[in-house]
Protein backbone atom coordinates (compact mmCIF):
# COMPACT_ATOMS: atom_id res chain seq x y z
CA UNK A 1 0.00 0.00 0.00
CA UNK A 2 1.39 3.43 -0.93
CA UNK A 3 1.76 6.34 1.47
CA UNK A 4 -1.11 8.07 -0.37
CA UNK A 5 -3.30 4.99 0.13
CA UNK A 6 -2.44 4.95 3.83
CA UNK A 7 -3.31 8.63 4.06
CA UNK A 8 -6.64 8.14 2.30
CA UNK A 9 -7.45 5.16 4.51
CA UNK A 10 -6.57 7.13 7.62
CA UNK A 11 -8.75 10.03 6.53
CA UNK A 12 -11.63 7.67 5.76
CA UNK A 13 -11.35 6.03 9.18
CA UNK A 14 -11.18 9.42 10.87
CA UNK A 15 -14.27 10.67 9.03
CA UNK A 16 -16.15 7.44 9.74
CA UNK A 17 -15.46 7.92 13.47
CA UNK A 18 -17.06 11.35 13.47
CA UNK A 19 -20.79 11.67 14.27
CA UNK A 20 -22.94 12.37 11.21
CA UNK A 21 -23.17 16.07 10.43
CA UNK A 22 -26.91 15.81 10.94
CA UNK A 23 -26.26 14.89 14.58
CA UNK A 24 -23.98 17.85 15.28
CA UNK A 25 -25.72 20.69 17.14
CA UNK A 26 -26.03 24.07 15.45
CA UNK A 27 -23.69 26.79 16.64
CA UNK A 28 -25.03 29.29 19.16
CA UNK A 29 -27.01 31.96 17.35
CA UNK A 30 -26.97 30.05 14.08
CA UNK A 31 -29.91 30.41 11.76
CA UNK A 32 -32.02 27.51 10.48
CA UNK A 33 -30.74 27.07 6.93
CA UNK A 34 -33.68 26.20 4.66
CA UNK A 35 -32.94 24.85 1.20
CA UNK A 36 -34.85 23.27 -1.67
CA UNK A 37 -34.29 21.72 -5.05
CA UNK A 38 -34.14 23.91 -8.10
CA UNK A 39 -37.55 23.00 -9.62
CA UNK A 40 -40.87 24.79 -9.30
CA UNK A 41 -42.32 22.57 -6.59
CA UNK A 42 -39.09 22.77 -4.62
CA UNK A 43 -39.38 26.55 -4.60
CA UNK A 44 -43.01 26.37 -3.51
CA UNK A 45 -42.43 23.90 -0.67
CA UNK A 46 -39.28 25.67 0.49
CA UNK A 47 -41.10 29.00 0.63
CA UNK A 48 -43.91 27.42 2.64
CA UNK A 49 -41.35 26.24 5.19
CA UNK A 50 -39.58 29.61 5.38
CA UNK A 51 -42.82 31.61 5.68
CA UNK A 52 -44.13 29.50 8.55
CA UNK A 53 -40.86 29.46 10.50
CA UNK A 54 -40.31 33.20 10.09
CA UNK A 55 -43.89 33.94 11.09
CA UNK A 56 -43.16 32.23 14.41
CA UNK A 57 -39.97 34.21 14.98
CA UNK A 58 -37.52 31.42 14.23
CA UNK A 59 -34.18 32.55 12.74
CA UNK A 60 -34.02 31.47 9.09
CA UNK A 61 -31.45 31.63 6.30
CA UNK A 62 -32.79 31.23 2.76
CA UNK A 63 -30.91 28.85 0.45
CA UNK A 64 -33.83 27.86 -1.73
CA UNK A 65 -33.38 26.32 -5.18
CA UNK A 66 -29.89 25.22 -4.22
CA UNK A 67 -29.60 22.57 -6.92
CA UNK A 68 -30.72 19.09 -7.97
CA UNK A 69 -31.32 16.22 -5.57
CA UNK A 70 -27.67 15.16 -5.34
CA UNK A 71 -26.53 18.65 -4.33
CA UNK A 72 -29.23 19.27 -1.74
CA UNK A 73 -29.00 15.78 -0.26
CA UNK A 74 -25.24 16.10 0.02
CA UNK A 75 -25.59 19.49 1.70
CA UNK A 76 -27.85 18.24 4.50
CA UNK A 77 -25.67 15.19 5.09
CA UNK A 78 -22.68 17.52 5.41
CA UNK A 79 -24.53 19.81 7.83
CA UNK A 80 -24.42 22.74 5.39
CA UNK A 81 -28.21 23.08 5.41
CA UNK A 82 -30.72 22.18 8.12
CA UNK A 83 -34.05 21.45 6.45
CA UNK A 84 -35.42 20.94 2.94
CA UNK A 85 -38.42 19.28 1.23
CA UNK A 86 -37.73 15.77 -0.13
CA UNK A 87 -39.79 12.92 -1.59
CA UNK A 88 -40.34 9.63 0.19
CA UNK A 89 -39.73 7.55 -2.94
CA UNK A 90 -36.16 8.80 -3.19
CA UNK A 91 -35.38 6.62 -0.20
CA UNK A 92 -35.34 3.73 -2.67
CA UNK A 93 -32.27 5.27 -4.30
CA UNK A 94 -30.65 6.84 -1.23
CA UNK A 95 -30.47 3.41 0.41
CA UNK A 96 -30.09 1.24 -2.73
CA UNK A 97 -33.40 -0.58 -2.23
CA UNK A 98 -34.96 0.12 -5.60
CA UNK A 99 -36.65 -3.27 -5.85
CA UNK A 100 -38.31 -3.18 -2.44
CA UNK A 101 -42.11 -2.98 -2.92
CA UNK A 102 -42.43 -0.87 0.22
CA UNK A 103 -41.85 2.29 -1.85
CA UNK A 104 -45.09 1.77 -3.78
CA UNK A 105 -47.16 2.27 -0.62
CA UNK A 106 -47.34 5.83 0.73
CA UNK A 107 -47.54 4.91 4.42
CA UNK A 108 -45.00 2.10 4.32
CA UNK A 109 -42.59 4.07 2.16
CA UNK A 110 -42.67 7.01 4.56
CA UNK A 111 -42.08 4.72 7.54
CA UNK A 112 -39.16 3.04 5.79
CA UNK A 113 -37.33 6.19 4.74
CA UNK A 114 -37.96 7.85 8.11
CA UNK A 115 -36.45 4.88 9.96
CA UNK A 116 -33.48 4.45 7.61
CA UNK A 117 -32.58 8.15 7.51
CA UNK A 118 -32.82 8.52 11.27
CA UNK A 119 -30.78 5.43 12.04
CA UNK A 120 -28.04 6.11 9.51
CA UNK A 121 -27.95 9.87 9.16
CA UNK A 122 -29.76 11.42 12.15
CA UNK A 123 -32.25 13.03 9.79
CA UNK A 124 -35.91 13.35 10.78
CA UNK A 125 -38.75 13.16 8.26
CA UNK A 126 -41.71 15.28 9.32
CA UNK A 127 -45.29 14.52 8.19
CA UNK A 128 -45.62 13.97 4.44
CA UNK A 129 -48.24 15.51 2.17
CA UNK A 130 -51.15 13.36 0.88
CA UNK A 131 -49.87 13.80 -2.68
CA UNK A 132 -47.73 11.85 -5.10
CA UNK A 133 -45.37 13.51 -7.56
CA UNK A 134 -44.55 10.38 -9.53
CA UNK A 135 -44.81 9.40 -13.18
CA UNK A 136 -48.42 9.38 -14.33
CA UNK A 137 -50.55 9.21 -17.44
CA UNK A 138 -52.84 12.19 -17.95
CA UNK A 139 -55.78 12.41 -20.32
CA UNK A 140 -57.75 15.30 -21.75
CA UNK A 141 -60.49 16.50 -19.43
CA UNK A 142 -63.21 15.97 -22.04
CA UNK A 143 -62.12 12.35 -22.54
CA UNK A 144 -61.98 11.78 -18.77
CA UNK A 145 -65.54 13.07 -18.35
CA UNK A 146 -66.97 11.31 -21.38
CA UNK A 147 -65.47 7.90 -20.59
CA UNK A 148 -65.35 8.19 -16.77
CA UNK A 149 -61.56 7.83 -16.74
CA UNK A 150 -60.30 8.57 -13.23
CA UNK A 151 -57.86 5.76 -12.48
CA UNK A 152 -55.37 3.69 -14.43
CA UNK A 153 -57.73 0.73 -14.07
CA UNK A 154 -60.36 2.80 -15.90
CA UNK A 155 -57.80 3.61 -18.60
CA UNK A 156 -56.84 -0.05 -19.02
CA UNK A 157 -60.49 -1.04 -19.47
CA UNK A 158 -60.95 1.73 -22.04
CA UNK A 159 -57.87 0.65 -24.00
CA UNK A 160 -58.91 -3.01 -23.81
CA UNK A 161 -62.34 -2.17 -25.17
CA UNK A 162 -60.79 -0.53 -28.24
CA UNK A 163 -61.02 3.05 -27.00
CA UNK A 164 -59.24 5.68 -29.06
CA UNK A 165 -55.95 6.55 -27.34
CA UNK A 166 -52.77 8.25 -28.50
CA UNK A 167 -50.15 8.90 -25.83
CA UNK A 168 -47.41 11.53 -26.09
CA UNK A 169 -44.33 10.55 -24.11
CA UNK A 170 -40.56 10.68 -24.04
CA UNK A 171 -38.47 7.78 -25.30
CA UNK A 172 -37.40 7.17 -21.69
CA UNK A 173 -41.00 6.87 -20.52
CA UNK A 174 -41.87 4.46 -23.34
CA UNK A 175 -38.78 2.29 -22.92
CA UNK A 176 -37.87 2.35 -19.22
CA UNK A 177 -39.16 -0.78 -17.42
CA UNK A 178 -40.19 1.43 -14.49
CA UNK A 179 -42.39 3.72 -16.61
CA UNK A 180 -44.95 2.80 -19.33
CA UNK A 181 -44.03 -0.92 -19.29
CA UNK A 182 -44.71 -0.98 -15.53
CA UNK A 183 -48.15 0.56 -16.10
CA UNK A 184 -48.88 -1.93 -18.89
CA UNK A 185 -47.81 -4.91 -16.80
CA UNK A 186 -49.67 -3.83 -13.65
CA UNK A 187 -52.93 -2.98 -15.44
CA UNK A 188 -52.77 -5.59 -18.21
CA UNK A 189 -53.03 -3.36 -21.27
CA UNK A 190 -50.77 -2.66 -24.22
CA UNK A 191 -50.35 0.39 -26.40
CA UNK A 192 -49.29 -0.25 -29.99
CA UNK A 193 -46.70 1.86 -31.81
CA UNK A 194 -49.58 3.58 -33.61
CA UNK A 195 -50.95 4.67 -30.23
CA UNK A 196 -47.70 6.37 -29.22
CA UNK A 197 -46.19 9.72 -30.15
CA UNK A 198 -42.64 9.36 -28.88
CA UNK A 199 -40.83 12.66 -28.48
CA UNK A 200 -37.06 12.36 -28.50
CA UNK A 201 -35.83 14.06 -25.36
CA UNK A 202 -39.39 15.10 -24.59
CA UNK A 203 -40.37 16.46 -21.21
CA UNK A 204 -43.77 16.87 -19.57
CA UNK A 205 -44.16 20.44 -20.84
CA UNK A 206 -44.11 19.12 -24.41
CA UNK A 207 -46.21 16.01 -23.81
CA UNK A 208 -48.91 17.82 -21.86
CA UNK A 209 -49.23 20.55 -24.46
CA UNK A 210 -49.52 17.94 -27.22
CA UNK A 211 -52.45 16.34 -25.39
CA UNK A 212 -54.13 19.64 -24.59
CA UNK A 213 -53.88 20.78 -28.22
CA UNK A 214 -54.69 17.37 -29.72
CA UNK A 215 -51.49 17.36 -31.76
CA UNK A 216 -51.53 14.45 -34.23
CA UNK A 217 -54.56 13.02 -32.46
CA UNK A 218 -52.87 12.92 -29.04
CA UNK A 219 -55.33 12.76 -26.13
CA UNK A 220 -53.09 11.34 -23.35
CA UNK A 221 -49.66 12.28 -22.07
CA UNK A 222 -46.79 11.36 -19.83
CA UNK A 223 -46.99 13.54 -16.73
CA UNK A 224 -45.89 14.02 -13.15
CA UNK A 225 -48.64 13.83 -10.58
CA UNK A 226 -48.39 17.37 -9.20
CA UNK A 227 -47.40 19.12 -12.43
CA UNK A 228 -48.87 22.61 -12.46
CA UNK A 229 -49.59 22.48 -16.19
CA UNK A 230 -52.18 19.73 -15.67
CA UNK A 231 -54.86 21.97 -14.24
CA UNK A 232 -53.88 24.89 -16.44
CA UNK A 233 -54.29 22.77 -19.58
CA UNK A 234 -57.45 20.97 -18.48
CA UNK A 235 -55.82 17.55 -18.16
CA UNK A 236 -56.55 14.83 -15.61
CA UNK A 237 -53.75 12.73 -14.08
CA UNK A 238 -55.08 9.20 -13.65
CA UNK A 239 -54.71 7.67 -10.20
CA UNK A 240 -52.28 4.76 -9.94
CA UNK A 241 -54.71 2.69 -7.87
CA UNK A 242 -52.71 -0.55 -8.09
CA UNK A 243 -49.32 0.95 -7.32
CA UNK A 244 -47.37 0.55 -10.54
CA UNK A 245 -45.11 3.44 -9.59
CA UNK A 246 -43.01 4.39 -6.59
CA UNK A 247 -44.82 6.94 -4.42
CA UNK A 248 -43.09 10.32 -4.14
CA UNK A 249 -44.84 12.10 -1.29
CA UNK A 250 -43.22 15.42 -0.33
CA UNK A 251 -42.13 15.98 3.28
CA UNK A 252 -39.71 18.24 5.16
CA UNK A 253 -36.45 16.57 6.20
CA UNK A 254 -34.61 18.19 9.12
CA UNK A 255 -31.38 17.53 10.95
CA UNK A 256 -32.09 15.86 14.29
CA UNK A 257 -29.89 18.29 16.23
CA UNK A 258 -31.79 21.25 14.78
CA UNK A 259 -35.16 19.71 15.64
CA UNK A 260 -33.95 19.10 19.19
CA UNK A 261 -33.05 22.77 19.49
CA UNK A 262 -36.30 23.93 17.85
CA UNK A 263 -38.86 21.18 18.53
CA UNK A 264 -41.71 23.49 17.50
CA UNK A 265 -40.67 23.03 13.86
CA UNK A 266 -42.62 19.76 13.64
CA UNK A 267 -45.71 21.26 15.24
CA UNK A 268 -45.63 24.20 12.83
CA UNK A 269 -44.99 22.31 9.58
CA UNK A 270 -47.06 19.13 10.05
CA UNK A 271 -50.44 20.88 9.50
CA UNK A 272 -49.07 22.72 6.46
CA UNK A 273 -48.01 19.58 4.62
CA UNK A 274 -51.13 17.68 5.74
CA UNK A 275 -53.23 20.01 3.54
CA UNK A 276 -51.10 19.69 0.40
CA UNK A 277 -53.27 17.39 -1.69
CA UNK A 278 -52.40 16.61 -5.29
CA UNK A 279 -55.04 19.09 -6.53
CA UNK A 280 -53.67 21.82 -4.25
CA UNK A 281 -50.09 21.28 -5.43
CA UNK A 282 -51.15 21.27 -9.08
CA UNK A 283 -52.98 24.55 -8.58
CA UNK A 284 -50.15 26.26 -6.67
CA UNK A 285 -47.48 24.97 -9.06
CA UNK A 286 -49.52 26.33 -11.97
CA UNK A 287 -49.52 29.81 -10.48
CA UNK A 288 -45.71 29.72 -10.50
CA UNK A 289 -44.85 27.73 -13.63
CA UNK A 290 -47.74 28.79 -15.88
CA UNK A 291 -48.83 32.19 -14.61
CA UNK A 292 -45.33 33.36 -13.70
CA UNK A 293 -46.12 34.39 -10.12
CA UNK A 294 -43.39 34.60 -7.50
CA UNK A 295 -43.10 31.38 -5.48
CA UNK A 296 -42.76 33.25 -2.20
CA UNK A 297 -45.93 35.23 -2.82
CA UNK A 298 -47.85 32.11 -3.85
CA UNK A 299 -46.74 30.33 -0.67
CA UNK A 300 -47.68 33.26 1.58
CA UNK A 301 -51.07 33.78 -0.09
CA UNK A 302 -51.88 30.09 0.31
CA UNK A 303 -50.86 29.99 3.98
CA UNK A 304 -52.97 33.07 4.73
CA UNK A 305 -55.95 31.56 2.93
CA UNK A 306 -55.70 28.48 5.18
CA UNK A 307 -55.10 30.61 8.32
CA UNK A 308 -51.72 28.94 8.81
CA UNK A 309 -49.91 32.21 9.49
CA UNK A 310 -50.38 34.13 12.76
Amino acid sequence: MTRLSHALLGAALFLAALPPAAAQPPAAGAKIVVASKIDTEGALLGNLIIAVLRAHDLPVENKLQLGPTTIVRGAILAGQIDIYPEYTGNGAFFFHRENDPVWKDRVQGFAAVARLDHDRNHLIWLASAPANNTWAIAVRGDLSRRQALVTMADFARYVGAGGQVKLAASAEFVESPAALPAFEKTYAFRLSDAQLLTLSGGNTAATLRAAAEGTSGVNAAMAYGTDGALSALGLVALADDKGAQIVYAPAPVVREAVLQRYPQIARLLDPVFALLTIDTLQRLNARIAVDGEDAGRVATDYLKSKKLLP
